[in-house]
């Protein structure tokens, strides 16, 4: 005889709290008692805790993932509150580094799941410490650079990868399983040449893109984690949520027989000990210098017009000037290299760099 609703609402009162916490997850058929214990036992590594990141995370967590390693390099500010959904006003008072406002925050929804903030770039020189232990990485990832040197390792290793990105409206996400699925470089190939892209600096972004495309990531992390693989949707799936657009681009034929990365196993970003943006402080001008990780031309006169959104622009054929808030300016010339003025901050001019330049 089937419960009446009070019955199976007495039934979940009586229960441990471990049991009650994922009880409406454990019903879902797919997943049930077998995939929940699959999750209490997975561990995952999430590259950026930016706005995907900070969705990403909060369904892992709340998911009830066992393990959870949250890297990030930056510090909070107001203007990620509008689409990071797991921070606050306090944290930004208080300075705090992005992964461990989130391990707090993540700790107080879900005591249960371990989770192990680390405050760093993911560099060649880290990756093979930071994501060798864990079972999944997802991308939360705002450049290029890292997404390249995540693919690199992913295929190297045999560690599936869930990519995503969105700006202004529009997002795509695509899950790499290495040598099943095409990989990152298969669809493309190389980086794109600074400024060539949009970013959340040029186009801006509103947050409902961020939720369906980190939700979509999170909910493919759950069916791989859970033992439910058959049910990857196996597509580069785009949503431009202006237009009202939702193209699921089919991966099947994807995978190419010359790939340089999971064909000839070339892993270039991740073998490349240099191939990170150089950082240096210029000693006693409270600027710090960033240098591209290969040699690069820009035209300046395109880029002045497609960020004039950023800021107040001056340029000349040399380089161009922009200005920023709080009182910081971007000085870019045309071999890709920048001076941030008004911070001796590393990790801060690298930040503004990538989101200015879109890599």
């Amino acid at each position: 005889m089937k419960k009446t609703i009070h019955q199976a609402a007495s039934s979940e009162m009586n229960a441990s709290p471990a049991t009650a916490r994922y009880a409406r997850q454990i019903r879902f058929a797919s997943i049930g008692e077998q995939g929940q214990q699959a999750l209490g036992s997975s561990r995952v590594a999430v590259v950026g805790m930016g706005a995907l990141g900070s969705v990403i995370a909060q369904h892992l967590v709340r998911s009830g993932v066992g393990y959870v390693r949250i890297i990030d390099r930056d510090l909070i500010e107001w203007s990620n509150l509008q689409r990071q959904m797991l921070y606050t006003e306090e944290d930004v008072r208080s300075l705090l580094p992005k992964a461990q406002a989130a391990a707090r925050h993540l700790q107080a929804i879900n005591s249960s799941v371990t989770i192990e903030p680390i405050v760093a770039d993911l560099t060649a020189l880290n990756a093979e410490e930071l994501l060798s232990d864990v079972q999944l990485i997802m991308d939360g990832s705002d450049n290029f650079s890292v997404r390249y040197l995540i693919n690199d390792y992913s295929i190297k290793h045999g560690i599936p990868w869930i990519y995503g990105g969105a700006v202004g409206a529009s997002g795509l996400t695509m899950t790499i399983i290495p040598h099943e699925t095409a990989c990152y470089r298969c669809l493309f190939d190389e980086p794109p040449a600074p400024g060539t892209t949009d970013s959340c600096e040029t186009a801006g972004v509103i947050s409902p893109i961020v939720d369906i495309i980190a939700s979509v990531q999170a909910a493919e992390a759950i069916k791989l984690l859970s033992g439910n693989r058959q049910s990857l949707h196996n597509t580069l799936f785009q949503v431009d949520l202006w237009n009202h657009s939702w193209l699921p681009v089919s991966l099947v034929n994807a995978k190419r027989s010359n790939c340089t990365c999971c064909s000839q196993q070339s892993y270039t970003f991740l073998n490349d000990m240099h191939s990170e943006l150089s950082a240096a402080t210029l000693c006693g001008r409270h600027s710090v210098q960033i240098s591209p990780y290969q040699p690069v031309t820009l035209h300046l006169e395109e880029l002045a017009e497609r960020l004039k959104m950023v800021g107040p622009i001056s340029s000349n054929r040399f380089l161009l000037r922009i200005e920023l808030k709080e009182g910081l300016t971007f000085v870019l010339f045309s071999d890709g290299r920048a001076i941030i003025q008004g911070t001796d901050e590393i990790i801060k001019a690298r930040s503004i760099y990538a989101e200015i330049l879109g890599i």
